[in-house]
């Protein structure tokens, strides 16, 4: 398995991301609303953000994630392996988004029935458990991948304009491709989540990399793997389709660490274009 500090030495690369360190801790990665950064400790520490306990790895390593607009100042609690405590502010950099407008929508998926938001309803709460996993598994380590080749459509933040009413941002990265285009995984892992029709996201696959960190698929096809499947970098694990609020065929690929919703181009090089 590649190591994460290969992936974050190609991020410095291509986006110029900042490295610091404390004595006790180290950072490195994305230091910016909506980035991950990895985290390293002695062995026999602890490390909480806010109420939650981060999983440490054998070799001392973690991973944290923040959200689109989170405050621009946060806190990390190390406790030694002795019992002592320690504070670690992290100032985050900024984020600017575009404005996106869409139109072309259908009635129903702008104006869903009590029947719809029900269903809407059981669907989500499906999605956040699958994105709640917070496994052992150390492919977050590995170096992520392109999910599919081909031109971005649509980046993550942007404020959508959806047939002129304002509604949230956008949480993935869309890039266009043909129906049946496949799809790989960008890290290897666990799927957590293979439904074949929801309302917005259409056939949706969730993939489980460990320690909190999951990749979600939206809009396919079909995909070509089960729940509980292991799947390994690169594995063709779905396919390209327009399935559920869209308006052409394309992939929607998210990053999420547990409820935060990460920037996924944070964790790749430029598109291979």
């Amino acid at each position: 398995m590649q190591s994460f500090f290969l992936n974050i030495l190609l991020v410095f690369l291509f986006i110029g991301t900042p490295t610091f360190s404390h004595a006790e801790l180290q950072l490195e990665g994305s230091i910016t609303q909506s980035g991950l950064i990895q985290g390293h400790v002695s062995p026999g520490s602890q490390v909480y953000y806010g109420d939650r306990q981060l999983k440490i790895s054998p070799n001392g390593s973690f991973i944290l994630g923040f959200g689109r607009d989170v405050a621009l100042q946060q806190m990390l609690t190390l406790v030694d392996p002795d019992g002592t405590t320690h504070q670690h502010k992290i100032d985050l950099k900024p984020r600017q988004y575009d404005i996106q407008k869409i139109n072309g929508i259908s009635k129903r998926m702008m104006e869903p029935t009590q029947e719809d938001l029900r269903r809407i309803s059981q669907e989500t709460d499906q999605v956040v458990k699958a994105r709640q996993q917070d496994s052992d598994r150390l492919n977050f380590m590995e170096i992520f991948t392109w999910p599919v080749i081909g031109r971005i459509s649509g980046v993550y933040g942007s404020q959508r304009i959806l047939n002129g009413e304002p509604r949230r941002p956008h949480f993935g990265i869309d890039i266009a491709a043909p129906t049946g285009t496949p799809v790989k995984a960008p890290a290897g892992g666990i799927v957590t989540l293979a439904h074949k029709g929801m309302f917005f996201s259409g056939t949706t696959l969730i993939v489980d990399h460990g320690h909190g960190l999951s990749s979600s698929f939206l809009h396919l096809n079909k995909f070509l793997v089960k729940e509980g499947a292991q799947v390994s970098q690169g594995e063709t694990i779905a396919t390209v389709g327009a399935t559920g609020r869209v308006t052409g065929p394309h992939l929607d690929w998210r990053i999420n660490w547990f409820d935060q919703r990460l920037d996924p181009a944070l964790l790749v090089p430029p598109m291979p274009l």
